[in-house]
């Protein structure tokens, strides 16, 4: 789900890092010293993720996690999910350095969308098929909101990448079934093991 390098505008970029600064300022803002060591451990799960992907021509599609970072993390996903997106570029070359800010608004913007979207019914005292849906319905639309922007970028990149746009909307359909099954999975498990995650 990574932008490569070379596609975008410089204006484009320019602006897509400058929400992703401040998306990332308000992450760590929030943060607390007990955070760290969950962020840690969701920023390592959203690494591991992106590493069998798929090239489909200026993006690549794979697992992301993005709902179950948001899900859990808030506006903390941003600087989670940027620490993740730099490791990618700098260790595995996925995307690029210049796209680096770009996507990372275009993961964690969804991400922090479907916090206030679904997190209200993913609640330990919720019942338990709300609870459910909710959390599949966060890693659904995550993966879904995370492919139309990238859509939208490359849709404005110029007219020629508007045929790739569509592509990438529609490649990631079956990301979206999976990423929905995972986050209402990893939910479902949390609440019976560590309940204290699901109180944000």
């Amino acid at each position: 789900m990574h932008i490569s390098e070379g596609v975008m505008t410089p204006e484009i970029l320019i602006v897509g890092a400058v929400f992703a600064i401040a998306g990332t300022a308000v992450g760590l803002k929030k943060t607390e010293h007990k955070d760290i060591p969950s962020m840690g451990i969701l920023t390592g799960a959203f690494f591991v993720a992106s590493l069998v992907h798929i090239p489909l021509g200026p993006f690549s599609a794979h697992l992301v996690l993005n709902g179950l970072l948001g899900l859990l993390l808030g506006w903390k996903a941003f600087p989670s999910i940027m620490t993740g997106i730099i490791l990618q570029a700098l260790l595995f070359q996925f995307g690029g350095l210049t796209t680096i800010g770009l996507n990372t608004l275009n993961m964690a913007l969804p991400a922090v969308a479907c916090f206030y979207l679904f997190r209200r019914w993913v609640r330990v005292d919720s019942p338990p098929r709300s609870f459910m849906t909710a959390a599949f319905f966060c890693g659904f639309f995550s993966i879904f909101f995370s492919a139309i922007l990238i859509g939208l970028s490359l849709s404005m990149a110029g007219k020629e990448f508007i045929p790739a746009a569509k592509i990438a909307v529609a490649a990631h359909l079956p990301i979206m079934i999976i990423e929905g099954a995972i986050t209402s999975a990893c939910a479902m498990f949390l609440r019976k093991t560590a309940p204290e995650l699901l109180t944000l």
